[in-house]
């Protein structure tokens, strides 16, 4: 059985945006779904995100996919550097390598290592063939090119949501049908 990791992002746990929406519609369709609640969401760490993930997947295989949002993109990154074994797929939402307009010094601060800590795209590629970034053309956090470049070199398929900001509930989105829709097409 196809198993569905969904990793959300910083500041805003399991339950939040449409991540209980797409659980369900993913279990409906006949996917095991995992949807963890990470560690120190307000204060994340690289270390402690990977483990957890770790913990999660336990022995990772073909039929492990993920779909992560915002910060949850990069720590599946992060997973992915430390494994050998090829993984189904993953879809970014709101993914991220660089970060603007932080809302304060102490925002910063947590950010700081997630964006300068490298990111072996090499390994990554390895054991992740197929993956698809969606992504907002005014995310608030900035960096739209940057980001979409980024991805691009991992060999991610590109889908640009217009104004559609960080992609969360405040942004009008508590459904993620696109998600639904490119996990689907990896699978094919």
């Amino acid at each position: 059985m196809k198993r569905i990791v969904i990793v959300h992002q910083w500041m805003a746990g399991a339950q939040g945006d449409w991540r209980p929406w797409l659980k369900s519609e993913l279990e409906r369709l006949g996917y095991k779904v995992l949807l963890p609640e990470m560690p120190d969401i307000d204060t994340p760490v690289i270390e402690k995100w990977v483990a957890k993930l770790a913990e999660v997947v336990g022995k990772p295989d073909s039929d492990v996919y993920f779909i992560g949002h915002s910060i949850g993109c990069q720590a599946i990154l992060r997973y992915l550097e430390m494994i050998d074994t090829p993984i189904g797929g993953a879809i970014f939402v709101a993914g991220w390598f660089n970060l603007e307009n932080f809302e304060d010094e102490e925002t910063a601060k947590i950010a700081k290592p997630w964006i300068e800590t490298p990111i072996d795209f090499e390994k990554v590629k390895s054991v992740l063939s197929k993956s698809t970034l969606i992504i907002s053309d005014d995310d608030p956090f900035g960096c739209f090119e940057k980001n979409k470049q980024k991805f691009s070199e991992l060999g991610s398929k590109i889908v640009v949501l217009p104004k559609a900001g960080h992609i969360t509930t405040e942004d009008g989105y508590t459904t993620l049908p696109q998600a639904v829709e490119e996990l689907q097409k990896l699978n094919n």
